[in-house]
């Protein structure tokens, strides 16, 4: 199994897919990637080459911000907005939707699955209350 900055790549998939598994490098970034070095999008990742596989992380960590730099920079960005006080910043630290979703319905996901209609937590008659 090819490992890339610390990340398994699937070695059924094409290489071009594979790569996607690297937070930071998405499809069109890992074609980029690949034009760069030379190797075909078609190419499983079973069938790279170490040599391939230094190419392509040579490119990566010099073009690209990816895993725990990454990270750290979209953290940093929360944090400096919460610490502002702007309207994103509050949404961030309240645990709700940022970018202008309806919160009437449809955000329990970022609630955290919390069911507070009517009927959610209803006893069925038969049972003693």
């Amino acid at each position: 199994m090819p490992r890339i900055l610390g990340i398994n790549i699937p070695e059924e998939k094409r290489i071009e897919i594979a790569l996607t598994y690297i937070k930071g490098v998405g499809v069109f970034s890992s074609r980029k990637i690949l034009k760069a070095a030379n190797i075909g999008f078609d190419k499983r990742a079973k069938e790279i080459t170490l040599e391939e596989v230094s190419k392509i992380q040579k490119i990566i960590e010099k073009e690209f911000k990816t895993e725990g730099e990454l990270r750290r920079i979209i953290m940093m960005n929360i944090k400096r907005l919460k610490e502002i006080g702007c309207y994103r910043g509050t949404r961030h630290s309240k645990g709700l939707p940022t970018r202008g979703q309806r919160t009437k319905t449809n955000n329990r996901t970022v609630r955290g699955n919390v069911r507070r209609t009517a009927g959610s937590g209803r006893k069925n008659a038969s049972e003693k209350t």
